[in-house]
């Protein structure tokens, strides 16, 4: 029996709020709301989901090196620590697996330093601007390549 695909999901700082955080920008549901849509999707297609959700670099760095070998995606939505964190950049480029960069808003109709990514370049693909549809979209994307391959 070949083993579960096992898909890590890394949440970064503020997400905790989500529901009651600039509703208009980031939706009411709540994290919890997403992961539990997560869950029941991974459920179904046979895959096996972490989720993991910090408002420290530190930490989040951390899990992303304790990836490898782990999980045979990440599914990150870095938040704030997209636009500035180097060293997220250089774990998630050394991290051997795939991975998907989300972000529930289309940051590109923001504040413009928000445009700029510090892990789209080490990243496989970008989900963004759908709301938590991004998060369903990249699990659902994985699935179906895992699926195709």
């Amino acid at each position: 029996m070949a083993e579960r695909l096992k898909i890590l999901a890394i949440n970064g700082p503020n997400l905790n709020m989500l529901g009651t955080r600039e509703p208009e920008i980031y939706g009411a549901q709540t994290l919890a709301d997403i992961e539990a849509r997560c869950r029941s999707i991974c459920e179904e297609g046979g895959a096996e989901l972490e989720w993991m959700q910090s408002n420290s670099e530190a930490e989040i760095v951390s899990l992303v090196q304790q990836a490898a070998g782990n999980a045979d995606w990440i599914v990150i939505n870095a938040a704030g620590l997209t636009h500035v964190s180097v060293p997220l950049r250089d774990a998630l480029a050394l991290y051997p697996g795939r991975k998907i960069e989300i972000h529930l808003s289309n940051v590109h109709k923001r504040e413009s330093f928000r445009d700029h990514s510090m892990i789209s370049a080490v990243v496989d693909g970008v989900v963004l601007g759908f709301g938590a549809m991004s998060y369903v979209m990249a699990i659902r994307g994985i699935l179906e390549m895992v699926r195709e391959s």
